[in-house]
């Protein structure tokens, strides 16, 4: 229980800080998000690392998602993705109904439009995860109401 909460205040002052260094003018506000994507992306490329030296090889794309799903959101955000949908064609939608990272927000719509903000890390850490396994994505988050979201990865073919 205290790692996970080390782990939510160190994303809260990561991307505090961030911001804060935006607010001094030596960052534009649109690349905060870039740079708490490229930090997730890193921490991903690392996890996954670490995570699947004991593993069997993948057979598809959809075995890797399905183990993004289970196995590695259930060590870093201690519980599975609440959805997985895919059209086969190389879009896949993770939905969790009650994101760790926008639990401590309200669950009203006024800070909704700061949501982007703690979804960026997540973005880069799917990414970054994918990226390791030899799957190049696109990966974008999407709040409709606190504390669900849904990340949308979209497969780049090669």
């Amino acid at each position: 229980m205290a790692d996970e909460a080390l782990f939510l205040l160190l994303h809260n002052e990561m991307v505090s800080g961030v911001y804060k260094s935006a607010e001094q003018g030596e960052v534009e506000n649109g690349r905060c998000i870039t740079k708490l994507e490229n930090m997730g992306f890193r921490v991903g490329q690392g996890l996954i690392e670490r995570f699947t030296k004991d593993t069997a090889r993948f057979k598809d794309e959809l075995g890797i998602m399905k183990f993004i799903c289970k196995d590695f959101w259930t060590t870093v955000f201690k519980k599975q993705i609440d959805n997985l949908r895919t059209n086969h064609q190389g879009i896949y939608v993770l939905q969790d109904n009650k994101f760790r990272l926008l639990t401590q927000m309200s669950a009203g719509k006024q800070y909704l439009e700061h949501a982007s903000k703690y979804l960026a890390f997540t973005c880069g850490l799917i990414r970054g995860g994918l990226s390791n396994l030899g799957i190049k994505s696109i990966v974008t988050a999407e709040v409709s109401s606190m504390p669900a979201c849904k990340f949308q990865v979209m497969i780049q073919k090669l």
